[in-house]
């Protein structure tokens, strides 16, 4: 596995761990006990925070990143079941009862996330009821989302399935740009790039989105929930009923 860059201070001045939801949803109390343990990390596009079967050693708390959670089969062949963000943790695992897992992580958006050590976070949430409350909530919504993936990339089509993965990554972000390349959409999909970069297109055309470079920029919010199935509002209302997460609406760029 891939060794974790610590930030700089100044890479990413605005990042705190108030941005991340389950973080600052947390007690005052709480919050001091964890904050001599939180390191801010750098997560550059690619990077691989763990393989399947790893020893989770760390939780991930994303602020302005997005991670994703991989199948990988026998033959290489690969595709996402979730993605996570600012809205929650990364390493469910450590206090569902296991200290490894059968997917594979990998930073879909790049940005920081701030990590925290598995047995401390081990130790919180088993004397902290609120806490464990918390991380378990956010963990129901993590499996809907996993469930409703399934069933997308099972009926419905290449162009529906990437307004929703783009809808999901845009509420699990502080921006409309994602640092991301249309390859590793394809791999997120499990799909032949050629679909994407069709369907990308589409969007392009529409004015939707803007790609340069591996920067996608979300220009009409409207247009891409008009274009999206039913998946993403689903996994979307699972989350604000379970953890009361809505994420911030911004303004088209």
């Amino acid at each position: 596995m891939n060794s974790i860059k610590q930030m700089d201070c100044g890479s990413y001045p605005l990042s705190t761990p108030e941005q991340n939801y389950l973080l600052n949803a947390l007690s005052t109390e709480l919050k001091a006990r964890l904050a001599p343990h939180l390191q801010k990390v750098d997560l550059p596009l690619g990077q691989s925070l763990y393989e399947s079967g790893d020893i989770l050693k760390h939780a991930y708390f994303p602020t302005n990143s997005i991670v994703s959670l991989i199948y990988v089969m026998e033959n290489g062949d690969s595709a996402e079941i979730s993605v996570i963000g600012n809205d929650g943790i990364l390493g469910t695992s450590l206090f569902l009862g296991g200290d490894s897992t059968p997917h594979r992580a990998i930073v879909q958006s790049a940005g920081v996330a701030y990590r925290l050590p598995a047995h401390v976070l081990k130790e919180e949430f088993a004397q902290d009821s609120h806490f464990r409350t918390l991380l378990l909530s956010y963990t129901q919504s993590l499996m809907t989302q996993m469930a409703q993936t399934g069933v997308c990339n099972r009926h419905h089509s290449v162009d529906q399935q990437l307004c929703r993965w783009l809808l999901l990554s845009l509420d699990r972000i502080p921006s409309n740009v994602l640092t991301m390349t249309q390859e590793l959409i394809a791999n997120m999909l499990g799909v032949r790039r050629e679909g994407v970069s069709v369907a990308a297109g589409k969007l392009q055309k529409l004015g939707v989105i803007e790609y340069h470079r591996g920067r996608l920029t979300i220009k009409d919010r409207d247009k891409l929930e008009d274009r999206s199935c039913e998946c993403y509002q689903v996994v979307k209302t699972e989350c604000e009923r379970l953890i009361h997460y809505k994420p911030k609406l911004r303004k088209q760029q």
